[in-house]
Parts: C-alpha cells; structure tokens; sequence
C-alpha cells in the first residue's frame, strides 16, 4: 500500500504535471491542444488530486482540487490510479460524460506525446530536438519527484533528513533549462527556476551531458571528474538531493 500511494504522488505530481512543461516545449504537442478549452481533475480517494486547465493553447498544472472542473476523474485507490497510469485500468467519470470523445480519443494523443518522450531509446537521443524536450521534462519530473520522495518515501524522508534548509539549483548551462528545490522548515518546494543566492548549484556543462545522465548513458562520478557536472556550496544539500534521484526508478522505473 505504501508503495501504491508514493507511486500515486509521482504520478500526478511528478509525472502528469508534465503535460504543462510539454505543450510549453513541443510544438506538435501545442498544436494538439490548439482549441481545448477544457479543465480537468484527476483525484484519488484519501490520495493526490491534481488538475489541468487547458486554455488559450496553454496547460497549466494545479495540485488539490479545482473549483470548477470540466471533467472530474475519480481513482478509488492510488492502484487505481496507477494502473490507468501503466495504461491497465480506467478511471471513474464523476463530471463531464459528455466529453467522454475527448477523454478517449484527444487526450490520450497527448499522453502518448508525452511517453513518447520520457521513453526514449538510442535513435531517439541521438536527435537534438528530441533530446531537448526529454530533458526539459526529465529536469521536471526530478525536481517534483525529490519533493514527493522527501515527503511520502520512507528511505527518501530518511536522505532528505540531512538536507539543510535552503535552496538548491540545478542547471543546464550556458542557457539551457534549469529548476530549483526548496526546504524549509523541513517543507520541500519546487521553486523558482532562477534563484537568487542559493545554497547550493549542480550545473550540467550543455543539454547533452544533462541528457546523458538523467537517462543514465553517463557514469556520474566519471562526468564530474571531467568537468562536466559542478557542484557548488552546500554538499551535504546535493548529496541528499541525489540520493533521493536515485530513488526515483524504485517507482517509476
């Protein structure tokens, strides 16, 4: 059960989220959603809720319950959930039977997008195009993952224990993607993607090093004593934060 319900976490807020990041970055996933005017809510019984709002040519992601959603989506357990997730279950329309054409032939178009590009192989990777946009969103689901994994993971609250507060800045340079993960009062956050003055910074050397790593083509330790990876200031903050990356595939994986 424990696990289901961190997966479930992962899911919505890691994962799903990510439709946002993808419309922003992808321009066959933004030319799919020209049009929608729609929101909808996917929410898990005693679990996460998360909503998208599609609007203007835009997604927006929002945690906890929408006031008005166009179409509300119910999970009995974060099974439930996650088996639609691994395309083995439905969920239950509570609101909106009548865009069901939607939710069944539009939508998944854009899910599909979006494993298309958290799934990579080799021929994929070796296009520059393609290897933006899984980074951009594989930066995405790490930073929201370490928060759900610092919070809802017991191994992961145990790693995080030893994070000081502050911020942490991981880049992709000279001007590539970047995202910023936040404790504290033993809070975590995803914040702001440029930070001023954080505690720590992790920096890829260009999109291909960040890509490489994320999708595991790199030796970690053989990239930082290159020069390809940097880290600066707090340590003990970086450390921690890896070692709840490395928790990330026990779910998702």
């Amino acid at each position: 059960m424990e696990y289901q319900r961190v997966k479930a976490n992962l899911n919505l807020y890691a994962v799903l989220r990510n439709l946002e990041t993808l419309v922003a970055c992808d321009g066959k996933a933004a030319a799919m959603i020209k049009g929608w005017e729609v929101t909808l809510e996917f929410s898990v019984f005693r679990g996460p809720t998360l909503y998208l709002e599609f609007e203007n040519g835009r997604c927006r992601a929002g945690e906890g319950a929408h006031p008005a959603p166009d179409v509300r989506l119910f999970f009995l357990s974060a099974g439930h959930l996650n088996r639609m997730m691994d395309g083995k279950g439905s969920p239950i329309p509570l609101k909106g039977l009548t865009r069901l054409s939607f939710l069944t032939k539009e939508f998944p178009k854009l899910t599909d997008r979006l494993e298309y590009f958290l799934k990579p192989d080799d021929t994929l990777l070796a296009d520059t195009a393609y290897k933006e946009v899984n980074t951009r969103l594989n930066l995405g689901v790490a930073a929201y993952a370490v928060r759900e994994l610092a919070t809802s993971d017991p191994m992961g609250a145990l790693n995080a224990a030893s994070m000081p507060d502050g911020t942490l800045a991981i880049r992709v340079l000279p001007d590539g993607p970047s995202v910023s993960i936040v404790k504290e009062k033993g809070r975590y956050a995803v914040g702001s993607p440029h930070p001023d003055n954080p505690m720590a910074v992790m920096s890829f050397r260009d999109m291909g090093v960040a890509c490489d790593l994320m999708n595991g083509k790199c030796d970690a330790f053989a990239a930082l004593a290159k020069g390809d990876v940097s880290m600066k200031g707090s340590i003990p903050m970086i450390e921690a934060t890896n070692l709840l990356m490395d928790r990330i595939p026990h779910y998702l994986g």
